[in-house]
């Protein structure tokens, strides 16, 4: 097992993240944390979204993680291995 670090930008985030909290679920027993952020403020919130996930898992069930991600439109992923 190996543990990974990846970072997941969603834009715009109303638009094409229910599409990925499913692939999400779908991969919900290898993330160990996930962290949401978006910027708000009294008289706006951001579109763009960032996820930050801790995975330990074997590297081919994170490449197929990462994989489905990167098919949603307006997601980027980027990942380190530790």
């Amino acid at each position: 097992m190996e543990t990974t670090i990846m970072a997941i930008t969603i834009d715009p985030r109303t638009a094409h993240a229910p599409q990925v909290q499913t692939v999400l679920t779908k991969h919900g027993c290898i993330i160990t944390t996930r962290l949401g952020l978006h910027e708000t403020s009294e008289k706006s919130c951001s579109e763009r979204g960032l996820i930050l996930l801790h995975i330990n898992s074997e590297s081919n069930e994170v490449e197929q993680l990462e994989n489905e991600l990167t098919e949603i439109e307006g997601v980027n992923v980027k990942s380190m291995t530790l």
